[in-house]
């Protein structure tokens, strides 16, 4: 069974950043869990389908044609065999996302198609219920967070105009995996630090697990 690290976390707490550089310094696979919720809110906007009808939103979302591949260490969720990288960071996606995310059989839906993404190996995958739900199971758990201020900066200065502090309320008021800390997860607070020291902290905690699992040579 591959190893799978979960780095869950508040928007803009960094998670992306930090789960790329972890993936990178272990040659692990990058699966970003944000990006496959925000590639069906973008496919909604492209049909016309709102948001808010979660009938409507399931519907597109079981019939849709999805695959997953895998591109420079990067997993990636085509539709109809296209990824719309650009497409999904716009602002009318991120105000769709929310909703899009919220419906408990869409939730269910990308939970297995998450979990499918072991058939490339060893994952890094970042999102908000990767501890809690998804892979329930790692022992190798990371809940990255910042104070509000600081987060609020942080999306600021990517030309992001989000009301962070209602999205943690949402996120983590949801029926479906709402965003909690994971069982046993290492939380990190990163107010004040670079991305290379928080990560620095997660791969330095990585590999000290690791060195516990092998065998000790008298």
């Amino acid at each position: 069974m591959p190893n799978v690290i979960a780095i869950d976390g508040t928007s803009a707490s960094g998670k992306s950043t930090n789960a790329k550089l972890v993936a990178k310094a272990l040659g692990y696979i990058y699966v970003d869990t944000g990006a496959m919720y925000r590639t069906l809110a973008w496919y909604c906007l492209q049909k016309r389908i709102d948001a808010h009808d979660a009938q409507a939103v399931w519907t597109a979302c079981r019939k849709w044609k999805t695959q997953l591949i895998c591109v420079d260490q990067q997993v990636r969720l085509l539709v109809d065999g296209y990824y719309p990288e650009k497409e999904i960071r716009t602002g009318d996606t991120s105000a769709a996302v929310p909703h899009v995310a919220a419906i408990p059989k869409v939730r269910d839906w990308m939970k297995k198609k998450q979990r499918e993404c072991i058939q490339f190996g060893d994952l890094v995958m970042e999102g908000r219920d990767i501890g809690t739900n998804v892979f329930p199971e790692t022992d190798y758990k990371f809940y990255l967070d910042a104070c509000l201020n600081e987060r609020t900066k942080r999306r600021h200065s990517d030309g992001v105009n989000e009301n962070l502090a209602e999205r943690d309320h949402r996120d983590s008021q949801r029926a479906a995996a709402p965003l909690m800390v994971a069982l046993g997860a290492m939380v990190i607070n990163n107010s004040g630090m670079t991305s290379e020291e928080t990560s620095g902290i997660i791969i330095a905690e990585i590999q000290k697990r690791f060195a516990a699992l092998q065998p000790q040579h008298s």
